[in-house]
């Protein structure tokens, strides 16, 4: 393949617009379904994670708006963890018929963690819990009483109901069908995902794997493939290069390349993209969320963004450069520092910890529409 040459201004314009900073899409739907997934996290700091992920996405977007998509009437998507990480995210209903097979394997071989068979004792106990949500409908794990412990997948030690209820959610035996104070409330999968998904065909190995390819392009739009990876979607995309910064071989679809009419005058050669005037104004500057797509490979961000960034939430204290919650601020083509910022719910302010930002750019802005987001003042 021949590579698309890239100025460094021009890739992180591109970069910026594929990830939807540019241009918020419409809806929740619309955003989710352009990104493959959206992680979710449960710290509540300034705001959660997947909510600060999609506020910079979507029009209009309020805290919440994601998980009220998801467990909604029609059910459009569902939580699960990323296929082969121990990563919750949420995923469009499409992504169903490739998850499931791997589900389905998880209750036969033996694997990591919760990936492996039920004992007969835990398998005994699973079924009652299945009764018990068959009989009583949906239930958070303390609805279920039972006297067992056991260690979590954390290694701290736990009830033994709410661990099996994580591990039947593993195996696709149970699903979560809403949160309450963003606790789970799990029910059986025929009565969270509507039947013609439960009963859509498996999708093959090959379709699975160039499906979970393509889902890492998806959420970056600008990122290096591993070999195996390539062979699955190299016709869906465009490898690229860029000047000046040395980075694993790069890609992007060949959906994307379109916008690089938006950002760019006509180039010289299709192969030839150069260090040209944008024709889009710089938006205000932005605060993204510890995880968001942009920075979320960190050798990528610092070659491309020149921002050495790491998420300091499970940092010791003593050993923290920027804070514990710390939000990078995008301003253009630059990454100019960080806030870190607490919400004190009770008082209705929104508190900086800290900051760092670049002289000649203004943050006070995007801390206040920030505030303003969380229905407190700055």
């Amino acid at each position: 393949m021949i590579h698309l040459r890239l100025a460094p201004a021009t890739a992180r314009r591109f970069h910026r617009r594929a990830l939807l900073l540019d241009t918020p899409a419409p809806t929740v739907a619309a955003a989710l379904d352009h990104h493959g997934y959206i992680q979710i996290d449960p710290l509540n700091v300034c705001g959660r994670m997947h909510d600060l992920i999609l506020r910079n996405r979507v029009a209009g977007y309020r805290e919440g708006d994601l998980l009220n998509h998801l467990h909604s009437p029609a059910r459009p998507g569902f939580e699960h963890y990323l296929p082969h990480a121990g990563i919750l995210v949420a995923f469009p209903a499409a992504a169903w018929p490739y998850l499931s097979p791997l589900l389905a394997s998880r209750r036969l071989r033996p694997g990591p963690a919760y990936r492996r068979p039920l004992s007969p004792k835990h398998e005994a106990l699973a079924q009652h819990i299945l009764a018990e949500l068959a009989a009583r409908g949906p239930l958070t794990s303390d609805d279920i009483e039972h006297e067992g412990r056991s260690v979590t997948g954390w290694g701290s030690p736990g009830r033994l109901v709410k661990n099996l209820l994580e591990v039947l959610f593993v195996h696709g035996r149970v699903l979560i069908t809403a949160r309450k104070n963003f606790r789970r409330v799990y029910d059986l999968p025929a009565r969270v995902l509507p039947a013609t998904l439960l009963h859509a065909p498996p999708k093959t190995p090959a379709e699975i794997a160039r499906w979970t390819a393509l889902l890492r392009l998806r959420q970056r739009r600008l990122c290096p493939l591993k070999r195996g990876e390539l062979a699955h979607v190299a016709d869906l995309v465009q490898p690229v290069s860029i000047d000046g910064i040395k980075t694993p071989p790069l890609y992007v679809l060949r959906s994307d390349l379109l916008l690089f009419s938006e950002i760019e005058t006509p180039p010289a050669s299709p192969f030839e993209i150069g260090n040209r005037k944008s024709k889009i104004e710089n938006p205000p500057p932005a605060l993204l969320a510890p995880l968001d797509p942009l920075i979320y490979d960190r050798r990528l961000t610092s070659a491309l963004w020149n921002f050495d960034y790491t998420w300091e939430v499970y940092t010791p204290a003593p050993k923290r450069r920027r804070g514990y919650y710390a939000l990078p601020v995008l301003a253009g083509t630059e990454i100019v520092g960080h806030v870190d910022p607490k919400a004190d719910r009770p008082r209705k302010k929104l508190r900086v910890v800290s900051r760092s930002i670049k002289r000649g750019h203004r943050v006070a802005p995007a801390v206040a529409a920030l505030a303003s987001w969380l229905g407190l003042r700055p």
